[in-house]
């Protein structure tokens, strides 16, 4: 019988949107760089990976989170990249589409959060992720989106002063304009993405990049922030 200690477990990573768009770039990315994912969506899997684990849960589904979560405490990361767009001006605002928006950027971030980060302060060291979006400085027409985006801002700064005594990092990426589904989503219709300063979209696998580097040891002194990846966008406001 041997006495050999089994080797251990890659880190795991817990990657809300992993079915397409910036998380199934992110979590492509920590794939490559030896996580395990597991890959929370509602839509069905386009990931195939021998690490990559998929778990079907409705995000606006507050059962179903916890649910889910329970089965989820070794994690060591936390990105939520799931969203949507819902736009409308002052007069002819998408109230059904602004609690939708609420649900799965705020109020699921929450539940995650709440129900993942205190084992990872229990531990010693964890990494948190939100996608934001750089629309939460303020734009016509997308004020309820901007407001759920702003509110992640919010949390990730209070939820950074609570856990970085304790080794977990808590930050926001701010993509603009990206070339994801979303810019074809009829939902949009009529609100056009501004190309950004560089004169292209961003691309999913840039923000992963960015994303993938906050969850490394090489950024835990990075904490509390929200960082821009807008192609120059923020450079004149």
């Amino acid at each position: 019988m041997s006495n050999e200690a089994a080797p251990p477990l890659p880190p795991h990573a817990v990657v809300t949107g992993s079915s397409g768009g910036i998380g199934r770039a992110t979590a492509s990315r920590l794939l490559e760089e030896g996580w395990r994912v597991s890959g929370l969506d509602l839509a069905d899997p386009t990931l195939s990976h021998p690490s990559f684990a998929h778990v079907a849960v409705d995000l606006c589904d507050a059962g179903a989170i916890d649910r889910a979560t329970g089965d989820l405490q070794d994690a060591q990361a936390l990105v939520h990249a799931a969203g949507v767009l819902r736009v409308g001006p002052l007069g002819a605002l998408d109230h059904a589409g602004g609690e939708l928006m609420w649900r799965l950027h705020v109020d699921a971030a929450t539940r995650l959060a709440d129900a993942l980060v205190p084992a990872m302060a229990a531990r010693g060291r964890g990494r948190v992720v939100f996608v934001g979006s750089r629309v939460a400085q303020g734009l016509p027409g997308r004020g309820q989106y901007a407001a759920t985006k702003a509110a992640l801002i919010a949390l990730a700064r209070s939820w950074a002063a609570e856990v970085a005594a304790q080794g977990v990092t808590v930050n926001v990426v701010s993509p603009g304009a990206t070339q994801t589904s979303m810019l074809q989503d009829p939902a949009r219709a009529g609100s056009a993405p501004r190309l950004p300063p560089i004169g292209r979209l961003i691309q999913p696998e840039e923000i992963a990049a960015l994303t993938a580097f906050l969850l490394s040891p090489h950024a835990a002194a990075i904490t509390g922030q929200d960082i821009a990846i807008c192609g120059g966008s923020s450079l004149h406001r």
